[in-house]
C-alpha cells in the first residue's frame, strides 16, 4: 500500500507542477500516473548511481550539482513516458525543484505504510 501511495503523491506533484511551470505538459491521467511511477523508479535506481559518479562535481559545486541531477532525472522521466513532455533545461530544473518540494510536503502527512497521519499538538 505504501508504494501505491508514493506513486500517487508523485503523480499529484507532477500534475501540480505541470499546471505551474511552462514547458511541462501532461496529456491524460494515465500519463500522470505513469510519470509518477517512472520518476520513483528512476530516483530509486538511476539517481544513486549518478550521485556516486558525479560526486566530484557535487563536491566542487558545494552540492548545487544535485539540482542538475534532479533536473536530469525529471527530464529522463519524460523520455520514457508518452504524454509527459519536458521542454528545456530550465523547465526540467524548476519542475524537479517543485516536484521535490510538493512531494516532501505531501509525504510529511503519509506514513511508510501509506496511511494518512494527522498532526496534533500536545
Amino acid at each position: 500500500m505504501g508504494l501505491l501511495t508514493r506513486v500517487l503523491v508523485n503523480a499529484l506533484a507532477i500534475f501540480l507542477v505541470a499546471n505551474l511551470v511552462p514547458g511541462i505538459e501532461i496529456h491524460g491521467v494515465v500519463s500522470v500516473l505513469a510519470a509518477g511511477l517512472v520518476l520513483g523508479a528512476i530516483n530509486a535506481v538511476v539517481r544513486p548511481i549518478l550521485l556516486i559518479l558525479t560526486f566530484p562535481f557535487t563536491l566542487v559545486t558545494l552540492g548545487l550539482f544535485i539540482f542538475v541531477l534532479n533536473a536530469f532525472c525529471f527530464w529522463l522521466t519524460s523520455v520514457f513516458v508518452r504524454g509527459f513532455e519536458v521542454s528545456g533545461f530550465w523547465s526540467a530544473l524548476f519542475g524537479a525543484l517543485l516536484v521535490s518540494l510538493v512531494s516532501w510536503v505531501l509525504t510529511a502527512f503519509v506514513s511508510d505504510r501509506g496511511h494518512v497521519e494527522v498532526i496534533t499538538s500536545r
